[in-house]
């Protein structure tokens, strides 16, 4: 498999995700006493910050949503690297490697905070931009040898 392949795999994966995290955002709804309270909460107390006044819900919903544009935006610059790649631009393995640990850093606070979709959305995220790593190596030095 191509590193352009693993690339376009770890975009979609990207996309999937944004996809997933809006939905989470604008379906949710509190279900149970303590957690309809919370909520309430969150939505009631406001507070002044930079000139500004939100409440803790607005900061938690805006925050969830800013990762879905994260998302998409990281959809969007694997999808360009693997089409550079595909046409033999060099310097693109410094920009996977950034991907990369970007995903590690990602998994460590998912699985502190979050739960198994996105821990394993992650680690596989990861392993795909591993494999796009390896393969333009793999792939230049082949070019060079060839």
């Amino acid at each position: 498999m191509s590193s352009a392949i693993f690339l376009r795999m770890a975009a979609m994966l990207a996309l999937l995700e944004a996809v997933g995290r809006t939905f989470l955002f604008i379906s949710y709804a509190p279900k149970h006493g303590e957690e309809i309270a919370v909520v309430d909460a969150m939505k009631r107390h406001y507070f002044d910050v930079g000139g500004f006044s939100h409440s803790y819900w607005e900061m938690y919903f805006g925050y969830g949503l800013f990762t879905t544009v994260s998302c998409l935006i990281e959809a969007g610059i694997l999808w360009q690297l693997a089409a550079l790649l595909k046409r033999g631009v060099s310097g693109i393995r410094a920009m996977v490697a950034v991907f990369f640990f970007g995903e590690v850093g990602y998994i460590v606070l998912v699985i502190k905070y979050f739960f198994t979709v996105p821990i394993v959305s992650h680690i596989i995220m990861a392993a795909l931009l591993a494999g796009a790593f390896i393969m333009a190596k793999a792939e230049a030095d082949s070019k060079l040898s060839g």
